[in-house]
């Protein structure tokens, strides 16, 4: 299955800001994660097709996963 995965903010430093893969079915967001050497610590949102999703969602064919890093300020 193809999912685009769009990195925000500090995720994309040194890494592909957005490209469509293909993951085999029963990928979860946590695998994308992994993936990317992403550390959980450090994310913010996670959003399927633009609804928040948790580690374990798993991925359909055409689903757009984005993923925001913490943000501070105030």
């Amino acid at each position: 299955m193809q999912v685009t995965v769009k990195l925000f903010a500090s995720f994309r430093t040194d890494r592909t800001p957005i490209a469509t893969r293909d993951y085999p079915a029963g990928t979860t967001v946590a695998d994308v994660v992994a993936e990317q050497q992403i550390p959980v610590a450090e994310i913010g949102i996670m959003l399927i097709n633009s609804r928040h999703v948790k580690l374990d969602r798993e991925l359909n064919d055409g689903d757009v996963l984005a993923i925001f890093p913490l943000l501070g300020g105030g």
